[in-house]
This record gives structure tokens, C-alpha cells and sequence, in this order.
């Protein structure tokens, strides 16, 4: 923590007071995983003299505790998918802790610092607390306090180090919160972490346009200007650090995180893209789009999934996104989505050169995300069930469901089709020359094929794409979809796309799991790195999609991009700061 901007106290307490769901269904949700998390937590910090002691009444936990329906199928994979993270976790602490990187074949670890962020450990918090893994959360949260500093001369990526850090951190304040929350005391100890890093990241905001530079040193807290792409920033980078400073500003009530992150998104908006389709590289100099590349993969993808969740994480309050994600999806729709030549299985294909120009006929696993989008924008979290009963529900909805249906068929045939059974990191897919000109006006386009031997007719995999770096998108999206349709179909692809998780990254003859090289092949050579985001997402939605509908429901939380939960805000301290100039 820096002496420089102490964190006050009385900013933190102020949370305590804030109403954090759009409608108060109880925590119901919360007790009925908390008690064994309250037993444990409460004796282990008890037992450590440098973590304050937890008061907590076990009598009252009792009152509200109810067993869950659990049917004994789905424990049990959800069970295996803990497994799956204790080996990861442990392999990880004992050949590599508080290391950045872990490298399992190798059994080493690696610094993105001289004295480490903190990489793999605050971006997994949350996941630690979701599955009740109380030894290693104390372990953890023992090396926070005493292990991190941010006072170190290193850059960082911006986008990064907020979704995963900041949004970590963050997370694990509004858990820790939660599943405590009988005690008289609070721990701060994550919250204060949050406050000394975005006071550092805030100086990557400081460019002539608003639009922060892709990189920051966290020791000097200076912006620093990218050496590629002509110094321009991705466009999903800089649209995906709202939901993080919202929810700090939100808590703390300071009001210049808000606005920072919110004048951002007035920048891009103001340049008043045609139907909804932005560029993936924008000048902080300038504020202007470098090029006309639209894509929904790399620098792309979560601009999108953003405008969605910004509105669903403040309740509503804030319209201007749903119309900027609705007017989007429909240019989606209309100028992106396209389908293969003998499945006509729905792809969402890529722009280089703009709206006009001709598709290319690719599809990166970032992609994978936008099923479960789509439903949230639908349905709201509700089930679909309850949607449809709404008078909302209209013929828009009804074709954006159908989107979502066959999209998510297209990324689970992203695994099907390989050897491995796990999905490359780019797929192309071979489609009749007519599909790949961009037309104007939505298009009817056929249901897909259910026949897998039709998928493979249709895929290509380049050696360069055929890695796997144990991405979450699909498994996120599955997870979202059963949630909301309640069909049983999405947990099945989830459960066979993490048995071959298991089968092929697991570290042979050890412990751990690996990302892999490529996944044309069976077994797939292994690449000796185990990414943070396979405990702080991948493992986390498979182990939602295989628990009770109940846990953490979409209706009281929104997921960041790296599925660290946020609670929706009832009654945000601020508004949107802006409004969209008229459009022609």
C-alpha cells in the first residue's frame, strides 16, 4: 500500500450500507454454501494471528440453512471439476508460489515483475471462495497481505491487470462480504489492495482523448504509449474496464474512477459507427478509429459483452447501454453472421477492410463468449421460461434466442471435431463464396446440422490456430445457456468437453494441468503452461454449470470478462455521465 494516497476507512465502511441486487430475493444462495465456509473460515483465521478474528454465529447460519435438491449426476462432475482445481492449485503452490506464471510439466515458476503481481493468486480468490477451498483462501490471502506490493518498476498491460486483478480483488471484497456477513467485523485487506491498484492504473487514463494507453507503469503510475499498432489501444481493452471502476467508485465513493472509465465509452460513441460495429484499434492521441478491421475475436469481443453487462450490473439504470448492445446484435445479425456449406452451422465471421467489404470465414474461440450474452440481453438472467411470460417478449427476442441456440452449437463443434475433442484457438470454416459477400439486410439462414460427421466436412484448422490455451468462452456460454433454458444438453457438451480437458491436459506421470499445442492430434503435445484464467474461469463455470441453479444466480450478480461475480446495484451512487449524439 502506498503511503502516498492512504486508503480511508470511512470510504470502505460506506459498502456496508449499499443494497447490492436489483430485487432483494434473500441469500439464499449465500447460506446454503456458507456454512461449511463459516466453520472453517472462522477457525483457521482464529488460529492465524495476522488475519483479524471472524465473530460469526453459527446459530444463526443454522436458522436459514437448507439442504440443496441436488441431483447426484451433477454432484458428482461438479465435484470432479473441484478435483480438477485442487490439483491445479496444489501443483501450483508447491513448485511455484506466488509465482506469476506455473509451469507443471517443468514444476517451475516464472515473475511478470521483479517481486510478482500476484497473478495466479488474486485471479483465482474468488473461485477459492466459491468452492469452499477455506485451507488455500488462508493460505492465499496470508501471501496477499504479506507478499504484494505494487510498488514495483514494471509495465503492465491496462486491460489485464484490471479485469483479472482489480476485478479479482474486487470480487473476492464482495464475497468475502457476503459469506461473512453475520460478523460485527469486516476484512479489508482486499479492498485496500483494489484501492492502491486503480489508484496507479487511473494515470493509463491520462491521454489527450480519454482513451486510456494500453500499458502502465504501476511503480512510476505513468502512462505508457504502445509500441505496436502504431500506438493505438484495442478497442476491447479500453471498453472493458467499466464494470471495475463502477463497482470501486460504487463502494468507495469516489467518484473519479466512474467517470474515467465512463467518458470512454461517450469517446467511441461519439465516432457513431454504422449499426453498431466498431473498429478494433482506436488512437488515445486522437480518439479516432486506425482502421476499419471489425471482428468480435481478439481486440474485439468484449466491447460487446460489455454494453450488456454494464446495463444488467446497474439494474437498468443506465439504458443507453442495452440500446448500444441491441443496436449492435442487430449488425451483428445483419452483417457478420454467416453459415458453413454443408452444415449451415451459424458462425460469426470477421471484417477486415469494414461493413461493405467481404467476410473472411473465420471464427476465433473469443468468440464463444457471445451465446451467453445474448441470452443475458434476452432473458436478464431470468430463466427463459419466465421471459416469455413477460410482455416484453416480443419476435426480436424470439430470433436472438434462436442466434444464441445455434451459435453455441457451433462452438461446442469447435471440440467435436478435433482429435482431442477440445477446440483449437481458431477455427475457418469452408462456406459457398456467395455467404462470404457483405450484404445489407438480415438474412434467413437454415437451422444447422446435428450430424457431427457434416461439422467436420466444414472445419479447417491451421497449424498455427490448432493450440489450446484452456480458454473459458464456451464453457462460460454453456454455462449461461443452461441457466437460462434449463436444458440438460449444455451441461452433457460441458461435461464431455471437460472430461478431455482432463484426459489431455493433465500433466502426466504428475500434478497440474497444461495448455496444449495442438489439438488436431490425440494425445496433443503439451505445452508446459498453465494459464490463470483455467482457475479463475474455465474450472469455475464448469463447476456453476454442474451446481443448483441457485448458486450465485444470474438475477443478483454479473460475471466481469474474467468471471470474477459483481453484485447488480440496486441504486448506484452515480448515472451515465453522457448522452448518444442523434443518429442519421
Amino acid at each position: 500500500m502506498s503511503s502516498e494516497e492512504p486508503i480511508q476507512e470511512k470510504q470502505i465502511r460506506q459498502v456496508s450500507s449499499t443494497q447490492s441486487s436489483c430485487k432483494w430475493l434473500g441469500r439464499k444462495w449465500i447460506i446454503r454454501s456458507a456454512l461449511s465456509v463459516l466453520v472453517a473460515l472462522s477457525t483457521s483465521l482464529y488460529l492465524r494471528p495476522d488475519i483479524i478474528e471472524i465473530d460469526v454465529d453459527i446459530d444463526t447460519a443454522l436458522d436459514y440453512f437448507r439442504p440443496l435438491d441436488r441431483d447426484s449426476y451433477w454432484e458428482g462432475a461438479r465435484e470432479e471439476v473441484k478435483d480438477a482445481f485442487v490439483d491445479s492449485w496444489d501443483a501450483y503452490a508447491e513448485h511455484a508460489w506466488g509465482q506469476d506464471r506455473f509451469h507443471p510439466i517443468s514444476k517451475t515458476g516464472s515473475q511478470m515483475s521483479p517481486s510478482g503481481l500476484g497473478w495466479i493468486i488474486v485471479d483465482s480468490l474468488d473461485t477459492l471462495m466459491i468452492m469452499n477451498l477455506t485451507d488455500q483462501l488462508s493460505d492465499a490471502r496470508i501471501w496477499l497481505n504479506r507478499g504484494l506490493t505494487y510498488d514495483q518498476n514494471q509495465e503492465v498491460n491496462t486491460f489485464e491487470t484490471t479485469i483479472r486483478m482489480l476485478g479479482g480483488l474486487l470480487s473476492a471484497d464482495y464475497l468475502s462480504t457476503q459469506f461473512l456477513h453475520l460478523s460485527s467485523r469486516r476484512d479489508y485487506v482486499y479492498l485496500q489492495q483494489a484501492v492502491d491498484l486503480a489508484d496507479r492504473l487511473l494515470s493509463a487514463y491520462e491521454t489527450p482523448s480519454g482513451i486510456p494507453w494500453s500499458s502502465v507503469n504501476i511503480g512510476k503510475r505513468k502512462g505508457v504509449v504502445n509500441i505496436a499498432d502504431n500506438g493505438a489501444s484495442s478497442i476491447a481493452e479500453v471498453t472493458t474496464l467499466q464494470m471495475e471502476m463502477k463497482y470501486l467508485a460504487e463502494l468507495t465513493g469516489n467518484e473519479v474512477y466512474w467517470r474515467k472509465a465512463e467518458h470512454i465509452m461517450k469517446v467511441v460513441d461519439d465516432l457513431r459507427v454504422r449499426d453498431g460495429l466498431v473498429p478494433i484499434h482506436i488512437d488515445p492521441e486522437t480518439g479516432k478509429f486506425q482502421n476499419q478491421n471489425i471482428r468480435l475475436g481478439s481486440r474485439g469481443d468484449s466491447y460487446y459483452e460489455y454494453l450488456i453487462k454494464q446495463y444488467l450490473h446497474t439494474c437498468g439504470h443506465e439504458p443507453i447501454y442495452s440500446e448500444m448492445w441491441e443496436e449492435a446484435l442487430e449488425g451483428i445479425q445483419k452483417h457478420l453472421i454467416t453459415t458453413s456449406k454443408h452444415s449451415n452451422l451459424h458462425f460469426v465471421a470477421e471484417l477486415p477492410f469494414g461493413i461493405g467489404s467481404t467476410l473472411t470465414p473465420k471464427m476465433d474461440h473469443l468468440v464463444c463468449f457471445l451465446p451467453g450474452s445474448i441470452v443475458l440481453g434476452v432473458t436478464e438472467g431470468k430463466t427463459e421460461a419466465e421471459a416469455r411470460k413477460l410482455p416484453t417478449w416480443n419476435a426480436q427476442k424470439e430470433r436472438q434466442m434462436e442466434l444464441a441456440r445455434e451459435l453455441m452449437k457451433t462452438c461446442y463443434a469447435m471440440y467435436a471435431v478435433t482429435a482431442s475433442g477440445l477446440s483449437a484457438e481458431i477455427s475457418w470454416f469452408r462456406t459457398d463464396k456467395a455467404d462470404l459477400m457483405s450484404l445489407p439486410g438480415l438474412r434467413s439462414r437454415p437451422r444447422s446440422s446435428n450430424n457431427v460427421k457434416k461439422w467436420k466436412e466444414d472445419f479447417i484448422i491451421k497449424p498455427p490456430d490448432a493450440h489450446n490455451l484452456q480458454r473459458p468462452e464456451t464453457v462460460e456460454s454453456l454455462f449461461l445457456m443452461f441457466r437460462v433454458t434449463e436444458d440438460s444438453m449444455y451441461r452433457q457438451w460441458g461435461l464431455k468437453i471437460f472430461k478431455a480437458f482432463q484426459r489431455h491436459t493433465g500433466v502426466v506421470g504428475g500434478k497440474g494441468y497444461t495448455s496444449l499445442s495442438d489439438v488436431a492430434k490425440n494425445p496433443p503435445i503439451q505445452r508446459d503452461n498453465m494459464e490463470s484464467f483455467w482457475l479463475s474461469e474455465t474450472l469455475k463455470y464448469l463447476y456453476l454449470l454442474f451446481s443448483p441453479r441457485e448458486y450465485l444466480p444470474l438475477t443478483e450478480i454479473v460475471f466481469n470478462t474474467e468471471a470474477h461475480p459483481f453484485p447488480r446495484l440496486k441504486n448506484p451512487r452515480f448515472q451515465t455521465g453522457w448522452s448518444r449524439k442523434e443518429r442519421t
